[in-house]
């Protein structure tokens, strides 16, 4: 493996000047560094950590704490971001460190590994409306990077979709379609997510000029099972007429929807149209569901990158960045023109 001695020999530098540009010392002139760089990748040089933390402070580690939960190995979203991620943050040589949460205490873990002195920073993910975690991290002044965020302007680092828009947009399209019975399956709103869908679904149908009916706003884990329940009870007419569309969390809900439809003897879009929020998970492809699904689309993977270069820039030194995207709008055959006059195909 090379050393920083052979970097230097080949380049006329002293090993301390080597150890500087690779670090961003700021005496080392960029075109300095971009050359040892460049050398650096091609002879497969990689930094001793124990070295690299002496002279910089820092140890190239960050970490991410995972709640445990019963179906933990089915979780594609964990998988997803965990390979997204390991890979993101090795491109700028940072490693990934996994921890997992057993407690109620959601910051004991955080505060355990902080006593320990090991990681730079801290990536957050599921985030809950007044995350304490957040609280805990900016007293202790130490970097994280939030995978969404708590709420609207915040000041810590973060990177996500806004949610919010994302029902205001299935409203939009759905009711310029002429659909006028709308309802929401949405995820637990413990979440923070979740509570911003509610909140943009509740507002886009106010400025339409629609009603939510009490049943037609439902919120439940993400599964195909919650949405064939869920749905099953909206298109069964027990609390009044039922709706002519329904807008679901996630593709998994969205397929339990369409099989509940089905069942009811309907069919989407004629007599019911159906869409989700599709984080494009490799087992979940809503362009195989029939018919293929109207979604507002945003990959989990496509957030590791701009998570990572977030996480590593505060680590730094940059200030707090917060980039919120709208996710994308795909119109598929899972939607269509409301039932005539606007109105469910029965009494």
């Amino acid at each position: 493996m090379a050393t920083l001695k052979d970097i230097g020999v080949e380049l006329g530098l002293s090993p301390a000047t080597v150890s500087r540009a690779l670090n961003g010392f700021p005496e080392v002139n960029v075109k300095t560094r971009d050359k040892v760089r460049e050398v650096a990748d091609r002879l497969g040089y990689r930094p001793n950590r124990v070295a690299q933390r002496l002279v910089t402070g820092r140890s190239g580690m960050v970490g991410m704490i995972i709640k445990i939960r019963a179906d933990m190995s089915a979780d594609q979203t964990f998988f997803e971001m965990l390979t997204g991620l390991t890979a993101a943050l090795g491109a700028h040589d940072v490693d990934l460190v996994l921890a997992v949460d057993q407690d109620d205490d959601p910051v004991l873990p955080y505060r355990k590994l902080m006593e320990r002195d090991i990681l730079d920073g801290f990536i957050l993910n599921a985030p809950v409306p007044d995350d304490p975690r957040v609280a805990y991290l900016r007293e202790k002044g130490i970097p994280f990077v939030m995978h969404g965020q708590t709420g609207p302007d915040v000041p810590y680092a973060c990177y996500g979709i806004d949610n919010a828009a994302v029902s205001q947009d299935a409203v939009q399209l759905l009711s310029s379609l002429g659909h006028k019975r709308i309802a929401l399956v949405n995820g637990q709103l413990r979440y923070a997510y979740a509570v911003d869908r509610l909140g943009g679904f509740q507002a886009a149908m106010a400025a339409e000029g629609l009603p939510v009916p009490a049943a037609f706003a439902a919120s439940d884990a993400e599964t195909e099972m919650q949405g064939y329940t869920i749905g099953l009870a909206m298109l069964s007419g027990r609390d009044g007429v039922p709706p002519t569309a329904i807008v679901c969390a996630s593709t998994l809900i969205a397929a339990g929807v369409i099989r509940a439809v089905k069942d009811r003897g309907l069919r989407v879009p004629q007599d019911i149209s159906v869409m989700a929020h599709d984080d494009a998970l490799p087992l979940m492809d809503p362009v195989g569901l029939e018919p293929a699904l109207t979604v507002t689309r945003a990959p989990l993977r496509d957030a590791c990158v701009p998570l990572a270069a977030l996480m590593v820039a505060h680590i730094k030194g940059a200030p707090a960045e917060q980039q919120v995207e709208r996710a994308a709008l795909i119109v598929r055959a899972s939607t269509g023109p409301a039932p005539k006059g606007g109105e469910s195909p029965w009494p």
